[in-house]
């Protein structure tokens, strides 16, 4: 499947948001706007491309720090893209986030009518998003935004959401967080995982050749090549909660770091149990040369180490034997921290909102996101576990339970409560630089 030979990135052409794995520790801030006037979002588009940061070189002279911007749909129309080419995206970006909220898991609470406003509407066009290792870094990238947006009338701010890595590196739940990144080809950033072969970059980077040897690109060719989908969402998780339900379903402090273990996949320190099966280790879960590198099918291939149902296993099964081409539904996956942390044994809500704000990268948005969201991650047929969700992000409703392989008797838990509110979302579109030059020169 991936015999064809490596191509050369266009790197200086690509944004840097598309291939780069964030920073450690950061700051981060998603700002939203809306296009009121064709004219300025033009000007937007012209002045966002002497903005946004290239996977070329180094990054910025504010060393790791970079600002990408992506548009959605709506943004596409409201720009005068013509029919024709508006047409040539994929059909769930057309759509929207909203629209395919019910195959994503998005019920209940999570529906879109309830998402904060205005995230799944029509008025969400152009979405910058800041990342860099300090806040200080930040405010002089999100100045360097401003610039693209400053003086333009018909540009409305109508949302924006502030992130910033908590001082234990961990998300809410209390893991380590951004210990995953693929490796691809051409882009000369090294995956995370030694054993994976780097990924055909068409899989993340439109207009190269794919994992299948496809090519897959909206029209015309300068506006699809080098862009990629992004998706965003913000999701509230529910800290008390997650941890009245450890706490009552352990029988010791011990058992209930291990069963935090079990439905993660891994330690809080970022140790997994494919390599500490018995107890945590620090100092593995520092290491992103060794935190990150095992596989399943020879040592583990009926998850008595690590659940076959456990969150890091269903989102990338990696060479466990499973329904389906795993390499087909690899992403890029970042998340960034939003809201203070729950204090140390608090284990009644304090009503503060806190989650992640979560993205995914990729070329194909329905094999890919959409696919291990309503697959992998809510279903669990593609190992043969019924109708059983992610313990984590799963879409539950209080009715389907967790197990834990162990011999000689299985350990059933509890049906599991949502731990995880999707509060909105959208699908945007990453666009090459030139595209963006591209987009600022449109006429009537």
């Amino acid at each position: 499947m991936s015999g064809h030979a490596q191509v050369a990135l266009e790197l200086d052409d690509i944004q840097r948001g598309v291939l780069s794995p964030r920073p450690t520790p950061y700051a981060a801030s998603y700002l939203v706007f809306r296009i009121d006037d064709r004219a300025h979002g033009r000007e937007l588009m012209r002045r966002a491309s002497a903005v946004a940061t290239s996977a070329a070189g180094s990054p910025s002279p504010l060393g790791e720090t970079w600002v990408s911007v992506a548009v959605t749909y709506h943004g596409l129309k409201a720009l005068g893209v013509p029919h024709e080419s508006l047409g040539t995206f994929a059909w769930e970006f057309r759509q929207g986030m909203a629209a395919r909220a019910k195959a994503l898991g998005d019920v209940g609470e999570s529906r879109s009518e309830n998402w904060e406003a205005p995230l799944g509407t029509a008025d969400v066009h152009v979405v910058f998003a800041a990342v860099a290792p300090d806040a200080e870094k930040l405010e002089a990238a999100i100045d360097r935004a401003r610039t693209a947006y400053h003086r333009l009338p018909g540009i409305t701010a109508i949302w924006r959401q502030d992130c910033r890595a908590l001082p234990t590196e961990t998300e809410h739940f209390g893991y380590r967080d951004g210990v995953s990144h693929p490796a691809v080809e051409g882009s000369g950033i090294a995956g995370s995982n030694q054993l994976e072969k780097p990924l055909k970059a068409g899989e993340f980077v439109l207009g190269y050749p794919d994992e299948l040897g496809g090519v897959q690109t909206p029209r015309p060719e300068v506006l699809g090549r080098n862009g990629g989908y992004a998706v965003f969402r913000k999701l509230h998780q529910r800290v008390a909660a997650f941890r009245r339900y450890l706490k009552d379903n352990a029988t010791s402090r011990e058992d209930e770091e291990l069963l935090a273990a079990k439905i993660m996949g891994r330690w809080r320190s970022g140790a997994p149990l494919a390599l500490s099966p018995q107890h945590d280790d620090p100092a593995l879960g520092a290491d992103p040369h060794r935190r990150n590198t095992f596989l399943y099918s020879r040592d583990d291939p009926a998850g008595f180490t690590t659940p076959g149902g456990c969150h890091i296993r269903r989102a990338n099964p990696r060479d466990a034997v499973v329904a389906g081409e795993v390499r087909l539904h690899r992403m890029i996956r970042r998340g960034a921290v939003y809201g203070p942390p729950l204090a140390d044994s608090v284990m009644e809500d304090d009503g503060v909102d806190r989650g992640l704000m979560f993205s995914f990268i990729g070329a194909h948005l329905g094999r890919q996101f959409e696919f291990v969201q309503s697959e992998w991650l809510n279903d669990g047929v593609f190992f043969g576990s019924g109708n059983t969700k992610d313990p984590i992000a799963g879409a539950h409703e209080g009715h389907t339970d967790f197990i834990i392989p162990r011999r000689p008797v299985r350990r059933r838990l509890p049906p599991l409560p949502r731990f995880v509110v999707t509060r909105g979302g959208e699908y945007c579109f990453l666009p090459g630089l030139s595209a963006l030059r591209w987009l600022g020169d449109l006429q009537d």
